[in-house]
């Protein structure tokens, strides 16, 4: 149910034309960014500080400055933490080395990875053991990329990125294959992609729901709702944050500009000239303060008028490890 407007009173009124702001709903945090948080939170209640983190936690800068106070040290590799030390792997999924030399060095380490990233990673074994070789749908270099492939031996994963990635697979029609895909993907992008994988592999296995988490696709839809009634929109996130990048794209695709910002600061007044409704989101990494801080500084530029648009309800909940409840 969409909300009527209201004027936000948070900041003072500023002059001028009044700015319609449709507010995406569902927005920001997911399930297993709140999960991967919480586990670096109570990692640090249970083992004191510092707790190493591999990687950023998420992808957002807010959100590892926060942790970083509360005694949380990011490294890029395991052999920047010391053996004693207890390590989280990010939400984004690890290959399986990094836990294998954890492992070996008898480190008190936590695995932060989304469950629905892990899901994934199960997959692609049950699909090895059945014999088929995986094209995997992602964006190269990306964490959750360098995870999934690195569930598997070299040769057996196969990474494409687009529709030219299709055309240029080496394999023949009736080899045994399968598809998987990163789960912060375009869905109306994906779907292009995948439909050239089944044309020209008719027999390829997918999963038997798609991989694209819930999250992503909420969001999706959720912008594809308010785009069309938007002059602009601002998407709250990191640019290193692929479902953040993706919601910009959907927001252009249906003709409305999209702009990428990480903080409020970051807003050209500019922008707003000649724009009578603005829309507003964030990816699944970005928190809730940083909405209403953008929020607070519309208002200071424009009298405001929000309105939320809800095109979802979202009620998944993750349980922490259980080396941490225990």
């Amino acid at each position: 149910m969409n909300a009527p407007f209201q004027d936000s009173a948070s900041a003072p009124k500023a002059q001028g034309k009044p700015l319609n702001l449709l507010i995406a709903a569902p927005r920001g945090f997911c399930a297993g960014v709140d999960r991967a948080i919480e586990i670096v939170e109570k990692a640090l209640e249970r083992y004191g500080a510092p707790v190493y983190v591999r990687h950023e936690i998420v992808h957002n800068k807010y959100v590892v400055e926060g942790l970083k106070a509360k005694g949380a040290i990011f490294v890029k590799e395991l052999d920047e933490v010391p053996t004693d030390a207890p390590v989280v792997f990010s939400a984004h999924g690890v290959p399986k080395s990094v836990p294998a030399e954890a492992e070996r060095r008898n480190m008190i380490y936590v695995d932060a990875t989304c469950p629905l990233v892990s899901k994934v990673h199960r997959q692609a074994e049950r699909q090895l053991e059945k014999g088929r070789h995986i094209i995997f749908v992602g964006h190269a270099g990306h964490p959750e990329v360098i995870g999934t492939m690195g569930q598997v031996e070299p040769g057996q994963m196969t990474l494409v990125e687009d529709l030219e990635d299709v055309d240029k697979l080496p394999f023949d029609s009736d080899e045994p294959l399968a598809y998987l895909t990163q789960t912060t993907l375009s869905v109306d992008d994906t779907r292009e992609v995948i439909d050239a994988l089944e044309w020209r592999y008719p027999n390829i296995k997918g999963p038997k729901a798609e991989d694209i988490c819930y999250a992503t696709s909420n969001r999706q839809a959720a912008v594809k709702e308010l785009a069309q009634d938007c002059d602009l929109v601002l998407v709250v996130g990191a640019p290193n944050s692929s479902n953040s990048l993706r919601l910009v794209e959907v927001a252009e695709r249906l003709g409305t500009p999209g702009k990428l910002i990480q903080r409020a600061d970051e807003i050209d007044p500019a922008w707003l000239d000649g724009i009578d409704t603005i829309g507003l989101t964030a990816g699944a990494s970005a928190p809730e303060v940083l909405v209403r801080e953008v929020v607070d500084a519309l208002a200071a530029m424009r009298p405001i008028q929000e309105r939320t648009i809800t095109t979802a309800e979202e009620k998944m909940v993750f349980k922490l490890p259980r080396q941490l409840t225990e």
